[in-house]
Formats: structure tokens, sequence, C-alpha cells
């Protein structure tokens, strides 16, 4: 089964989201188990989940800018929120506002 991404703005949403927990996790738990405990398997294995995430979602947002004509502006907004840990789930009502302002793919 194929996983189709003709679409990138509601994987943007999911990613959005995936990604800001991830930073969550990275910072509220394998940080503090890597220098409190001792423990940097954590910070490794979220680390790499969290970079993965992060560069999808610049991807999508690449993507959603030239298949969809997302204003820059706007990317900028999302890729910004991706820094602060909770600004995406502040941004996420807004987000989907967004996505369903904009017009479908192909019309």
């Amino acid at each position: 089964m194929a996983l189709a991404l003709d679409d990138p703005l509601p994987w943007l949403r999911r990613t959005s989201l995936a990604e800001a927990v991830s930073y969550l996790l990275l910072l509220g738990i394998a940080m503090p188990l890597k220098y409190a405990c001792g423990q940097p398997l954590a910070v490794t294995v979220f680390g790499m989940v969290h970079g993965v995430l992060f560069l999808l979602l610049v991807w999508l947002l690449v993507r959603a800018h030239i298949d969809r004509g997302w204003p820059v502006r706007r990317l900028l907004l999302v890729f910004v929120a991706a820094l602060v840990p909770i600004w995406p789930f502040v941004l996420d009502r807004r987000l989907r506002g967004w996505i369903a302002a904009t017009p479908a793919a192909g019309g």
C-alpha cells in the first residue's frame, strides 16, 4: 500500500504536531535522563526522531509553497513555530483554518 502524499497540507499539520511532541519529549524526558541520570541513549533516540520529523516538516513546507501556493510569510511562521516547543500547538488552530481555506489541489 503506497503512502499518498499528493496533498502536503494534511501531512504538514500532522508532522507539525508530531514534531512538537518529539521536541517536548526530547526536552522534557531525554535531556533530563542524560544530564541527571547519565543515560544518553534517550537523547540519541529522541534526537534522531525529532531531527527526521523536523526535516520532513521543512520538506512539507517547501511542497506547500510549490504545490499549493502558500505564501512565504506563512511558511516562515510555521517554521519559526517549530523552533519553540509550545508554539505548534498554539498555531494549530490557525493552520487548520489555512488548510481549509486553501483550494483543493488541481482545482
